[in-house]
């Protein structure tokens, strides 16, 4: 029966070209205009790294001395200072962790045909790969030795490899980063995230870095940030040395803690990391405070997803509103043009019931074709977005979910629109056309 109500139905749009085609049209720019926010808003809030979020804590310390502020809204500062990210690392304790910071250096390797050029590079500890899932095709990540003794090594991402060395295990080599000569010793896949997650300070939506070099590196090779680097003292700091010495904020702390327990476990030891650090002459503060985050918190935090983005849906839907209130005349004006037919139906046996689905299947392939049509529409939208704005290089996409989710908000939509002047269509009155002249 459900088959015969979508041929009746098609016959039905066929009998009607015009309005059908206005009421395709108006479904499938409403479904584009708001699948296109809705997928960018969709890309930007969904989580990352679904098996870690909850695990992996991004570590904030309030260091400041009483009476000076912060910009942030609980007035503590988004990184934490080179001494504490060291003294973190040192810390005999279980737990997997990692400072890091954005660098990056002019890559170029022993043959004459290829330019150097600029790549972005990640420093951080050999604990890093496993904690946020990154899987190596070579190799594997530096070791604990390596840190130690400050090798010069490094793990580069599959991109990276295919164009330095077209995709060839390359672990053994070498590359120099600046006039720094490094020996590659793994070769991991492209980091799959669409959100920075790990570096909210410099951008959400950057590419994530193809270079991963140790922490350790930076001292001995003064690595300087490319990320933000913040002070709020005077200091007299004249050097890199200095800076490595200095209560400035540039790096970026984050440890694995699998449990409730461990979070609390953690959180005690760096309430006394702090007390400790006090009776050294730092934090001059009455109340000691620290901040543990994990990556979804973290990401509400920073306002990765802020206000003009939920707006921006918001008022994308109300655009749809406004295509299903045309629809809902169009609908209106057909079907009860349709009445001396549904009154001849109801006359030779076709319940209310029957009529009322019959007609709710047709504004249901209205909305299958608008829907579909309005997919290619949103495809459009995103692609403009990501040819104006680098920002939106990644997240302007639609993924399986989106995509299924188009037709099937379009079809909802129009059921909604016409349930009305189906209800009003099945109570025709045979007789009322049917009476003799």
């Amino acid at each position: 029966m459900f088959f015969h109500y979508v041929d009746l139905s098609w016959r039905s749009l066929k009998r009607t070209p015009m309005v059908s085609l206005l009421m395709v049209i108006a479904i499938a720019v409403g479904i584009g205009i708001t699948m296109t926010s809705l997928s960018v808003y969709h890309m930007m809030s969904a989580d990352p790294i679904p098996s870690k979020s909850t695990q992996l804590h991004h570590v904030q310390l309030q260091t400041m001395d009483d009476g000076r502020d912060w910009w942030s809204d609980d007035n503590m500062p988004y990184q934490v200072t080179y001494p504490d990210a060291i003294n973190l690392l040192n810390a005999d304790l279980p737990y997997r962790r990692t400072a890091m910071i954005a660098a990056g250096f002019a890559v170029h390797v022993d043959d004459s045909d290829m330019k150097p050029f600029l790549e972005r590079a990640r420093v951080a500890n050999a604990d890093l790969f496993s904690m946020f899932n990154l899987e190596f095709i070579y190799g594997s990540a530096w070791t604990r030795n390596d840190e130690d003794t400050q090798a010069s090594v490094v793990v580069i991402s599959q991109s990276l490899n295919d164009t330095l060395f077209q995709g060839e295990n390359s672990v053994g080599k070498t590359i120099n980063l600046d006039g720094m000569t490094v020996r590659i010793v793994g070769v991991i896949k492209d980091w799959p995230t669409y959100v920075k997650y790990y570096d909210l300070n410099n951008g959400a939506f950057r590419d994530p870095e193809h270079i991963f070099l140790p922490f350790s590196l930076i001292a001995p090779n003064e690595i300087i940030t490319w990320g933000n680097s913040n002070g709020w003292k005077a200091e007299n700091v004249r050097g890199f040395q200095d800076k490595l010495k200095s209560e400035q904020f540039w790096v970026q702390f984050w440890v694995d803690l699998p449990t409730d327990e461990d979070e609390l476990a953690y959180g005690q030891f760096l309430m006394s990391y702090m007390a400790e650090q006090q009776k050294l002459g730092r934090f001059a503060r009455k109340e000691l405070d620290f901040a543990l985050r994990d990556v979804k918190q973290m990401m509400v935090y920073r306002e990765v997803v802020n206000e003009d983005n939920k707006i921006l849906v918001m008022l994308s839907f109300m655009f749809l509103a406004v295509c299903l209130a045309n629809i809902l005349g169009l609908l209106l004006a057909k079907f009860l043009r349709r009445a001396p037919e549904v009154g001849v139906r109801r006359a030779l046996g076709a319940s209310k019931t029957q009529v009322f689905i019959q007609h709710l299947v047709e504004v249901g392939l209205l909305g299958v074709i608008g829907g579909i049509l309005g997919i290619f529409i949103a495809q459009a939208g995103l692609w403009g977005m990501r040819k104006s704005n680098d920002a939106y290089t990644v997240i302007a996409d639609m993924d399986l979910t989106m995509l299924l989710s188009a037709p099937a908000i379009a079809v909802s939509v129009c059921i909604l629109a016409g349930l009305y002047p189906a209800w009003l269509v099945c109570r025709t009155t045979p007789a009322t056309y049917l009476k003799s002249q």
